[in-house]
């Protein structure tokens, strides 16, 4: 048993990264009135946090070669439970952003990837297996019980509690700090990129950004942007922007690395199939379920009316069956393989998002929506059984800290665009559908539509459909174009809704296309090799004093031709 202490400290911060995430989904509505500001707001708070996690993942982890896995475990914890004290004393929607969004992000951005790394180096063979089969069952938990105890805490006490909770935990890791094992430190210590530090994180910000903000400026028209380029939306530059910076950030890496300096990250990596293909499905796999999980927490609080803690009833099957798959299928990528398992999981996420789309209803089926809850966290847990432990086996020891950034990049860049994009998508279709609705509706006189064009055009929020009826009474509107306005908007946000889940849909489709270079049956430990004490052996260890190889070697371990040994 004593050999899991380690496990159990790592898979409490795992947790509790996931916790307040699923917390603050299912409080949107109470956080709207508390701090009296729109939906949007909150959604952007929701985006900042995984964005500062993306932004800054790939610089934390290259912070835990330079000093120490645990150090950073360590000092990212403490930085995460300030930014959690600050939060639940926050008093201003602004403080709420720099203590939840902001100094927690930076807290998770040094514990995840080295979360990841120490995980790897604590267990071998097997017992990793089981190990990150553990902590994706973690994540499932606390997907599990965010909704619930969010949703109970939020509704009878304050959602405050739980970031005051998240302290006393944070403060019980670090007591029990003793239990993970202190790996030694390598013969040379690397240097740190600062400027590929500064270029990655404006890169992926500058993404994001665009991607977040085109709910409000609009995609290619100007809906109501701070400013226009010539004429246009600004946020198809301002992503355009992020991409140019990416594309700098590469070129930069590539010029370091080959006069001899340490990158921030090893390009090489990525000519790792397995590697590559986990990457991509788990940015996927993060997309879709944030994205569902910032869309469906508002059909129950607007549409349905339930308050936070009826929708993490709501809620509790997926999370349920999530940490039920993610526990059981753990062991099974050794015989079906990780992709088989992927791809099933993929194909039954689609069927559950074709099921949740019948059940957007103005009255809610509870049947029909607890089956495809149900089966959305079956396939959930099929991912979160497999990806991370194929991520962190298919690369030598030396290069766990930066492919832990990497796997949390990822995952966190998926958090943040499927907030932005479904969110975006949501907000555009509501207001296309009123669009539409308003211009059709018999009952309506041209000076309504007038009236209603013009509150268009300062935007459009995602509100109870109470709030229409009392802002088209106050216009003065007479009592039979009232109701057809309200119609209208309670008929748009339906449509909304279901073009935002139809999106994700999309997304699960496409993402069958990147699960070609997973491990087949036995892959797993193949491509990888179990870490020995002595070192890493197998076709996917690191070479050179650097820890990382040449694109040519790269290339020679991929198919089985290099030695794939790594000397500690």
């Amino acid at each position: 048993m004593k050999k899991w202490h380690a496990l159990i400290v790592l898979g409490t911060a795992q947790f509790l990264m996931v916790l307040d995430t699923a917390v603050m989904n299912v409080s949107i509505s109470q956080l709207v009135e508390d701090f009296d500001t729109e939906v949007t707001a909150i959604q952007a708070v929701i985006t900042l946090y995984a964005l500062v996690m993306a932004a800054f993942m790939i610089i934390g982890g290259r912070i835990g070669d330079v000093l120490g896995r645990r150090r950073v475990f360590l000092i990212g914890m403490t930085v995460y439970g300030v930014g959690s004290a600050l939060t639940a004393v926050a008093p201003h929607l602004w403080v709420l952003a720099l203590g939840w969004s902001v100094i927690e992000g930076l807290g998770a951005a040094l514990v995840l990837p080295s979360m990841a790394a120490l995980v790897a180096e604590s267990y071998r063979g097997r017992d990793r297996s089981v190990a990150y089969g553990v902590v994706g069952g973690l994540a499932g938990a606390g997907i599990a019980v965010g909704p619930l105890l969010g949703g109970w805490v939020t509704t009878y006490l304050t959602w405050r509690l739980v970031f005051a909770g998240e302290v006393v935990v944070v403060l019980a890791v670090l007591l029990l700090r003793r239990a993970i094992p202190d790996t030694p430190r390598p013969s040379r210590r690397p240097g740190l990129d600062v400027v590929g530090a500064v270029l990655s994180a404006a890169g992926l910000g500058l993404g994001v950004l665009g991607v977040l903000q085109s709910s409000s400026w609009g995609w290619v028209e100007p809906r109501n942007p701070p400013f226009t380029v010539l004429g246009f939306a600004p946020t198809l530059f301002v992503v355009a922007a992020g991409v140019v910076v990416l594309y700098l950030f590469r070129i930069w890496e590539e010029r370091r690395e080959a006069s001899g300096a340490d990158p921030l990250v090893h390009l090489a990596l990525f000519h790792k199939p397995p590697l590559r293909s986990g990457l991509m499905t788990l940015l996927s796999q993060n997309l879709i379920l944030l994205g569902l999980f910032f869309t469906i927490p508002l059909y129950l609080q607007v549409v349905q009316g339930l308050d936070a803690f009826e929708t993490g009833l709501r809620l509790l099957p997926v999370s349920v069956t999530m940490l039920v798959a993610s526990l059981g299928a753990a062991k099974l990528g050794r015989t079906l393989g990780p992709r088989r398992i992927v791809r099933t999981a993929l194909v039954l996420l689609l069927a559950a998002i074709a099921w949740l789309l019948a059940t957007i209803d103005p009255v809610i089926d509870d049947a029909q929506f607890f089956g495809a809850m149900a089966l959305l966290g079956l396939g959930m847990g099929l991912l979160a059984s497999q990806l991370g432990n194929v991520v962190q086996s298919s690369v030598g020891e030396r290069e766990r800290s930066e492919v832990g950034g990497l796997q949390f990049t990822a995952q966190n860049l998926g958090s943040a665009l499927g907030t932005a994009l479904i969110g975006s998508l949501l907000i555009g279709a509501l207001a296309q559908a009123f669009t539409t609705q308003v211009a059709d509706d018999p009952r309506l006189s041209d000076e309504a539509r007038r009236q209603t064009s013009i509150a268009l055009e300062s935007g459009i929020s995602f509100v109870p459909t109470d709030q229409v009826r009392a802002a088209a009474e106050d216009a003065g509107l007479p009592p039979r174009e009232v109701d057809a306005v309200t119609d209208s908007y309670a008929s748009a946000q339906l449509d909304g809704l279901k073009v935002a889940v139809l999106a994700t849909g999309g997304i699960t489709l496409a993402s069958l296309l990147v699960t070609r270079g997973l491990p087949g049956p036995g892959g797993v430990g193949g491509t990888a090799g179990a870490v020995g004490a002595g070192g890493a052996s197998g076709t996917g260890g690191a070479a050179g004093a650097g820890g990382a190889a040449g694109p040519d070697a790269a290339r020679r371990r991929d198919t089985g031709t290099g030695t794939g040994t790594e000397e500690r």
